[in-house]
């Protein structure tokens, strides 16, 4: 274990002393506003720098100090400009505070606290927007980040701040959360990985409410937050006014809308999912994936839990697809030399091989096996579907997301971050970048729902031809500000920013019409809306905008844009013209008011937090160099193996073979709690012993293992297909017969044969 920081042979107590959290709902945008304080109880002027997570997508807004009773708010520079007033103002005594964000990777920000007297408190407030992220059971999810791993760095990069991360010891501060809800839809409930306090209604339609975080939580893992409304699904626009006072023509002079739609794809189109695709599945292998998903009872080691995974993903193939499974750490490795077609002998040799595999491959070097992925040739007819499974520890982040997003016509990229502290930034970044979908998987969560739930939409039909139109009255011009979607699926929401320019009536509507081809046929979504400002909505759509539009051009900055010092002017205006974060600006606070002689050297203190947790962690201003090796907490032992050999739902889909079907023997009879002469004895002379046994595992399933659907719901499919192919006589006897052997009730049409 590496301790953190400069640390005094007395063991001084670090300046952060607690963190205060409150959280303003409204529909699906979160403002959150985070609130440090510190102390210096050392003896001399103290300096400091935190690195601390937040959500990638955030707008970070607001930035003040609070000395005594004196506040101190920062704005928004360029951000050498910010460095050197920083530098100056720390080197003359001056009280002075600086928040930047990293360069190489959007989810991770340092904040310099400069010259602290002896005993001095300092309060620090950070205000960022974010929008929640649509979950499959339909709630909102928001996640108070209080991990930042180490990250991986490739040899010959330059890690930047992220550079500054590395492990610390305990948690000494506090966390108190409350959270606020508004919406024009009745909330249902509230509902936490953490303990909360009951949620209070503040009205009778249960549209506000306000909630807590239960008194005496350690900070020692992400917060979360489910939101769960009536009617999620219904597509909005909000309009915001702009500031008067702002330059003309401006972003923030002129009205903004945030439309979220919810395309619905016709029934008759769903009706049936995908029989061909190329799938390359890619898997973390480095040190990190031996770790357990979490702390508590009943924990898995990572790589165990994605190998059962790979177990459900392999058995719910479709006859015929292709298929490759990557594993990666400091190098990487495939299983077959190119994707190959998915047959029975294919996939037991797969299977074999992922038995085989362990956490053993180093660091987490994601770029090289992607460059060799997408340097493979496609198949004609079978598009290309990346899995990607990390628990997202790397420092070249951007460099990754470039890549995917170069190759975004030729693949969809489905992502997974597997346990707390994967990075946001990379996670839903490939997703975004390769027209995918991501996931974490954290805490207690199981990996194979959710994989599950990328797996059908991977087999969604793709969705092309996608185009955006608006009707607006005459003196009225639209300027899109969000990147074109290039990727749609059924129930998972489409925003869209835009930047409302010209005059009109107040009373006058607009539209906006999106339309793409599904399964070659034409489908329109259209949503009418006012053009009359909400009220009270304080600029937070606005800065979204202006987030959403720093960060295609941050992406056409690093692809080489035709005048990248001009992109850099345009990102610089924007972000302080909505004061946002940018890479290129900084939030600076100075006091002005305060000029103490400093004697002596400024001491450097580092926050510790526990194991890789450094939600906020203080780091030496100088460069750390190169990281040494990770230590690797919460290791995996011979108790925390895979419960693939006591889990009968595995056990069974591991009997099943690539066609759907399964063999009558002895092994599938055990799964059942029977032998394999009851199961023999009980077969109608009529029926075929594979036609029985797959006729028992579906009537299993469906009896014993429904809320689990998602987990098998592709393996059943393929075997109602199998037993649909095989022509047999008197289904429903068969079904009824099975029924009564395995003690269940469950209805021929429920089999889907």
């Amino acid at each position: 274990m590496t301790t953190c920081g400069l640390v005094t042979k007395e063991k001084q107590p670090v300046p952060l002393k607690s963190i205060r959290v409150e959280v303003q709902v409204k529909s699906h945008v979160a403002t959150v506003t985070s609130t440090l304080q510190y102390v210096n109880e050392e003896e001399r002027h103290l300096e400091a720098l935190f690195v601390f997570p937040l959500p990638a997508d955030a707008a970070v807004c607001h930035f003040s100090a609070k000395i005594g009773d004196q506040e101190i708010v920062s704005e928004v520079q360029d951000r050498q400009t910010a460095r050197d007033q920083y530098d100056d103002a720390v080197s003359s005594g001056q009280q002075a505070f600086l928040l930047e964000e990293s360069k190489e990777s959007s989810d991770v920000f340092s904040l310099s606290v400069g010259c602290l007297s002896p005993g001095q408190n300092a309060d620090i407030t950070i205000t960022y927007i974010t929008e929640l992220s649509v979950q499959a059971d339909h709630s909102l999810r928001f996640c108070l980040p209080a991990v930042l791993n180490p990250r991986y760095t490739p040899a010959g990069s330059d890690a930047g701040i992220v550079s500054e991360i590395s492990s610390c010891v305990s948690v000494p501060y506090t966390l108190t959360l409350s959270v606020h809800v508004s919406s024009p839809n009745p909330i249902s409930k509230l509902e936490s990985n953490c303990t909360l306090d009951p949620l209070v209604f503040l009205n009778s339609d249960h549209t506000q409410a306000t909630g807590n975080l239960s008194s005496g939580h350690k900070f020692d893992k992400d917060v979360e937050l489910f939101l769960y409304y009536q009617n999620t699904h219904q597509p909005t626009a909000i309009v915001e006014a702009g500031v008067t006072t702002a330059k003309p023509g401006s972003l923030m002079s002129d009205p903004v809308v945030m439309i979220s739609l919810y395309p619905e794809f016709p029934k008759e189109v769903m009706s049936s999912l995908a029989t061909q695709g190329e799938f390359v599945f890619v898997i973390d292998r480095s040190g990190s994936m031996g770790c357990m998903m979490h702390n508590g009872e009943g924990a898995q080691i990572r790589i165990e839990s994605a190998k059962e995974t790979l177990l459900l993903l392999l058995k719910s193939l479709p006859m015929g697809c292709y298929f490759n499974i990557y594993g990666f750490g400091s190098h990487f490795e495939s299983f077959f030399p190119q994707s190959v077609v998915y047959n029975q002998d294919t996939m037991d040799q797969a299977l074999k091989k992922v038995n085989e595999m362990t956490a053993n491959m180093g660091g987490t070097e994601i770029l090289q096996p992607l460059k060799h992925i997408y340097s493979q040739p496609c198949y004609p007819e079978h598009p290309r579907q990346l899995f990607v499974f990390t628990d997202g520890e790397v420092r070249n982040t951007k460099e990754v997301l470039d890549l995917v997003k170069l190759h975004v016509k030729s693949h969809r990229c489905f992502s997974f971050g597997i346990g707390e502290g994967a990075s946001t930034a990379l996670i839903t970044g490939m997703a975004k970048e390769g027209s995918g979908h991501a996931q974490f998987i954290t805490g207690s969560d199981r990996m194979q729902p959710k994989v599950m739930e990328s797996l059908r939409f991977a087999l969604q039909p793709a969705v092309n031809k996608i185009s955006v139109q608006w009707k607006v009255p005459d003196g009225i011009t639209v300027d899109t500000l969000s990147p074109p979607i290039n990727a749609i699926f059924q129930g998972q929401r489409s925003l869209i920013y835009a930047q409302l320019k010209g005059q009109s009536s107040e009373s006058s509507e607009g539209s906006v019409i999106v339309q793409y081809n599904l399964k070659d046929q034409p489908v329109t979504n259209q949503l009418h809306f006012c053009l009359k400002p909400t009220e009270d909505t304080g600029l937070s759509i606005h800065r979204l905008a202006a987030r959403s539009l720093i960060r295609c051009l941050e992406q056409e900055e690093r692809t080489g844009g035709v005048d990248v010092e001009d992109i850099k002017r345009r990102m610089v205006e924007i972000s302080v013209e909505a004061g946002v974060s940018s890479v290129h600006t900084a939030f600076i606070a100075i006091n002005k008011d305060n000029r103490e002689a400093v004697k002596g050297p400024l001491i450097q203190r580092r926050v510790p937090t526990q194991g890789l947790r450094c939600m906020p962690m203080m780091a030496k201003r100088c460069a750390m160099g190169s990281m040494p090796n990770r230590p690797m907490p919460m290791m995996a032992n011979a108790c925390a193996k895979s419960d693939l050999h006591k889990d009968p739902l595995l056990q069974l889909i591991s009997l099943q073979k690539a066609s759907g079907c399964w063999e009558l023997n002895a092994a599938l009879a055990r799964v059942f709690g029977k032998t394999e002469d009851e199961l023999t004895n009980q077969k109608p002379a009529q029926v075929d012993g594979s036609v029985w046994a797959t006729l028992l595992s579906l009537i299993w399933l469906y009896g014993y293992k429904i809320q689990q659907q998602i987990e098998w719901q592709f393996v059943a499919m393929k075997a109602a297909s199998w037993i649909g192919s095989q022509n047999v006589v008197s289904l429903s006897q068969c079904v009824c017969d099975g029924n009564h052997l395995l003690g269940c009730q469950v209805k021929e049409e429920t089999l889907g044969i």
